[in-house]
């Protein structure tokens, strides 16, 4: 199905899930995840009018970057290696999977304007996923403070993939729980303003509990 059909849909449900928390549709911004997809597929999301791209491995964003002539806001939405920070740093505009000290030290070392990012958290504990604890968060948030080049705009988490959405409620509700804790801290380096939270089987969860940013592939792109 052509992207622009599939938009149409999914903005309906965006503007549904907001209205049922009297939120304003403009407050959700999708990213369109063409990790999978080819570089004409990725070129008809841009020209549907989503100028969010997401991708997660460096060569192949870089790549697809380049194809399309830097069109875009590209956001970095996987687990990101630290020798790989130098290839992308000048690509993204936002890093999604901040997790340690040592990915924020290679960003400060590699970045020449201040890095846009998301510091992942593993809500759900989940061992296959990456992302701090809950309980590490705030620490980890002032230990950031020492890198000036990196703004900590808001919090992402990835929910289990459930076969009921509304089983991630719990999750997405906690992170936004945390986001509130973080922004309340008022550090200048982390706003955190943002939360970057639900996919395509569970955005309307997300956006209803807070999302700011979801990230859609499946449903958007195919």
């Amino acid at each position: 199905m052509a992207v622009r059909q599939n938009l149409a849909r999914i903005q309906q449900e965006i503007k549904s899930a907001c209205e049922r928390v009297g939120r304003e549709r403009n407050s959700v911004t999708i990213i369109a995840v063409t990790k999978y997809v080819s570089d004409e597929r990725a070129l008809e999301v841009l020209e549907a009018g989503v100028t969010n791209i997401g991708e997660n491995r460096a060569e192949e964003a870089v790549r697809k970057w380049n194809a399309l002539n830097g069109k875009g806001t590209w956001h970095f939405i996987g687990t990101l290696q630290s020798r790989k920070v130098k290839e992308i740093i000048d690509v993204f505009d936002y890093i999604h999977s901040l997790d340690r000290l040592s990915l924020a030290k290679e960003l400060q070392k590699r970045a020449t304007k201040p890095v846009n990012c998301f510091i992942q958290v593993n809500v759900s504990g989940e061992t296959s996923k990456a992302g701090i604890p809950p309980t590490d968060l705030l620490s980890f948030v002032k230990e950031l403070e020492r890198y000036s080049l990196i703004k900590i705009v808001g919090l992402m988490t990835m929910a289990p993939n459930e076969e009921n959405p509304e089983a991630t409620r719990p999750i997405f509700r906690e992170l936004k729980v945390l986001q509130e804790q973080v922004h309340a801290l008022q550090l200048p380096h982390a706003p955190c303003n943002e939360l970057s939270m639900g996919m395509s089987n569970d955005f309307h969860i997300a956006i209803e509990e807070g999302a700011t940013f979801v990230r859609l592939g499946t449903s958007l792109v195919g």
